[in-house]
């Protein structure tokens, strides 16, 4: 039976997952840096950071909870603003140019015609 994780310090390619010794610094550095960080979270000065972490983090949720909760009430005050804003911009386009609603009109309500394909000639 294959074992599921070789070691291996060589750079042949094996088709087991192979440790290399970049695998092997990494994981040293990484569980030195966790001792490091226990220690000096042990310390008063370290305490007093946790304790700024754990404020800062409570206060952002809190942001990010009243944000969400304004969310729909923003969102509906837009959209009431935008349709106003589209109702004033259709007013001035109509007194501008009076016959826009009836070019728009016919242009959408149209039906087209079909095209005959042989000889590129409407169809009646």
């Amino acid at each position: 039976m294959e074992p599921i994780f070789r070691i291996s310090f060589n750079k042949q390619n094996n088709n087991a997952m192979s440790v290399t010794n970049k695998h092997l610094a990494t994981f040293i550095l990484g569980a030195a840096a966790g001792v490091a960080l226990h220690k000096y979270a042990k310390t008063e000065e370290g305490q007093e950071l946790v304790d700024k972490i754990k404020t800062k983090g409570n206060e952002l949720r809190d942001d990010a909870e009243s944000t969400i909760s304004k969310a729909p009430e923003y969102f509906e005050s837009l959209k009431t603003e935008a349709s106003g804003s589209m109702s004033e911009l259709f007013a001035k386009i109509k007194e501008q140019f009076p016959e826009v609603e009836n070019i728009i009109s016919d242009l959408f309500n149209k039906k087209a015609e079909p095209i005959n394909i042989d000889d590129n000639t409407k169809t009646s």
